[in-house]
């Protein structure tokens, strides 16, 4: 990824590795941003006091990130002081009524895992209000087991400053359902909600359409055109008052009694050279064809029902992946080409994609590694086979990633990295070059932080495995390793370390034996170690007959194992 050197203009598109309260504050600018939309986790399983207590399968992958955040702890505390600092408002950082607000919430609230979560998305709220521009939309995904919270912050922050809400857009995100597996009597919950506001009363937008339904076209553009083809419907000529000089007589005919003609005689008479105009058989005053090729379609109400989830080819197994279509309508409507597109929790890169495609600026925020790695490769896949990527991803400025190791370390020890483990996860997509899958077993990893594959024949796949040691990596680790790849049926074993390998490490490498690929003349170690110097030097994995598409999504497909060793 590009970097910034010096006398070089900037990239056009950011990728920001970290916590996006940080980013927001410290490395976007004030009113820089044309548009923001937004899709932080949330959770509509459970009753909105117990956010995230106890997350379903579907969406732990995203909310394991937030779960020591939505706990009320030291950052929600501190959150909270920040917001209620009256020097805070008196600076006009924030305004009287999100002071207020946040005040009584916690009055009706408690101090709890839902105020936690007001108060993180509060903070960010601030930020993204103050870095979109004048003309600026900002678009919010919930669920609305919390919408009518998050609504009120939204009030508070924009409303309070200028600007406007303008919809709650209802998007159904699946079919229909019975929810009564989850032990609970209620209707099923198929939508989201999206809060759309504007940072004033002048903001961008551009009508989006849907198609016509097939009983509306049958009913409103019956005729055919047989000359050509075209569907049309008639439209009346005529109107009930007079303006100007409509009281004429055209092509031997007259507006029906007391009626006038709606349009000028010279305007008629090119109705009539343009072949617009359709005559009824049994004589009577014609009508306007207006066909149906020409029409854009039905303006988009409040309610998104036609756009499906993502799916096919698209779909990457990202547990809360929103489909293209969603965006494309949103950055359409609220942005133009060569403006700037906010998606401060960017997950899989859904915003980041389709503002790519459709000639936006991007900045992407997301406080996993795996996110990060996981858009770099979508967008990698969808460009190098046109052969644009290496221009696509010269225009990326890539930041928070470990380009050093004092950085590296600096990832390693993160204190609130309890459960992500973001210094493995780099490590491994870094060396792998984002082709490998992490192990998200949480405390039960055997000892497997990464998995990658590749081809022993057409049918069958190797497998190497990844460990990673922060420090004190030495030869037992290597022969755990060992023990763990052949338990695991894989051909290697790549150690990835902070430290560099001594000679007993070296030894035992070397006793581990080499791998020699069934169709290729060559071979390699079993076991193999690999230094953070070695990953920042820009060393890679190297697999025989290595896949590259075994990695389309964050979660796991199966895949058929090898023969144990």
């Amino acid at each position: 990824m590009a970097k910034l050197p010096s006398g070089q203009p900037t990239p056009a598109n950011k990728l920001f590795y970290g916590d996006n309260l940080d980013v927001l504050r410290n490395k976007i600018a004030s009113d820089t941003v044309d548009l923001c939309y937004i899709d932080p986790p949330f959770n509509s399983k459970r009753n909105y006091f117990q956010i995230y207590n106890n997350q379903g399968s579907e969406d732990r992958a995203q909310a394991q990130a937030f779960t020591d955040t939505w706990e009320w702890g030291e950052e929600a505390i501190a959150g909270l002081a920040w917001i209620t600092d009256i020097a805070r408002l008196q600076s006009g950082k924030l305004t009287e009524q999100t002071v207020e607000l946040i005040r009584g919430l916690e009055k009706v609230l408690k101090r709890g895992a839902l105020l936690a979560y007001i108060v993180h998305m509060t903070l960010r709220i601030v930020e993204i209000h103050r870095v979109l521009k004048p003309t600026g939309s900002f678009y919010l995904h919930c669920d609305p087991t919390a919408s009518h919270y998050l609504k009120l912050v939204l009030d508070a922050v924009f409303c309070g400053q200028g600007g406007d809400y303008l919809s709650e857009i209802s998007w159904k995100r699946s079919s229909a359902h019975n929810d009564a597996k989850q032990g609970r009597k209620q209707p099923g919950n198929i939508r989201d909600v999206i809060l759309f506001y504007s940072k004033s009363r002048s903001w961008l937008w551009h009508w989006q359409f849907t198609p016509y339904s097939k009983d509306y076209l049958e009913k409103n553009y019956r005729h055919v055109e047989p000359e050509t083809g075209r569907r049309f419907r008639l439209d009346n000529l005529t109107a009930a008052k007079p303006g100007g000089d409509v009281s004429y007589e055209f092509m031997g005919t007259f507006p029906y009694k007391g009626r006038f003609w709606a349009y000028s005689r010279e305007n008629m008479t090119k109705f009539y050279e343009e072949g617009r105009l359709y005559f009824p058989k049994n004589g009577g005053t014609p009508a306007y064809k207006r066909y149906l090729d020409e029409m854009p379609g039905v303006p988009i109400q409040n309610d998104w029902s036609d756009i499906l989830p993502s799916q096919g080819d698209e779909y990457l197994g990202y547990p809360t992946q929103k489909p293209e279509a969603l965006l494309e309508r949103i950055i359409r409507a609220s942005s133009d080409e060569g403006d700037v597109v906010l998606d401060a929790y960017c997950g899989c890169g859904t915003t980041v994609a389709v503002a790519q495609r459709l000639n936006r600026k991007w900045i992407g925020i997301d406080i996993t590694y795996q996110s990060i790695s996981l858009i770099l490769k979508r967008l990698q896949d969808k460009y190098s086979k046109s052969g644009d990527w290496p221009q696509v991803e010269a225009n990326i400025l890539l930041d928070g990633v470990p380009r050093d190791i004092a950085s590296a370390r600096a990832l390693a020890n993160r204190k609130d990295d309890k459960t992500r483990k973001e210094f493995e996860k780099w490590a491994v997509l870094t060396f792998s070059d984002n082709q490998a899958r992490i192990n998200e077993k949480k405390g039960a990893d055997a000892g497997i932080d990464g998995i990658a594959y590749f081809l022993l024949d057409k049918d069958t796949n190797g497998k190497a495995i990844f460990q990673v040691k922060s420090g004190g990596a030495n030869r037992a680790t290597l022969a755990t390793l060992n023990s763990d790849r052949q338990r695991e049926g894989a051909e290697f074993g790549f150690l990835i370390t902070m430290d560099e390998p001594t000679k007993p490490m070296r030894d035992e490498v070397t006793a581990a034996g080499r791998f020699k690929h069934p169709l290729l003349n060559r071979e390699d170690d079993r076991l193999q170690i690999i230094t953070v110097a070695d990953i920042l030097a820009g060393k890679r994995m190297d697999l025989p007959m290595a896949r590259n598409d075994a990695v389309k999504s964050a979660k796991a497909e199966a895949v058929a194992q090898p023969k144990l060793l």
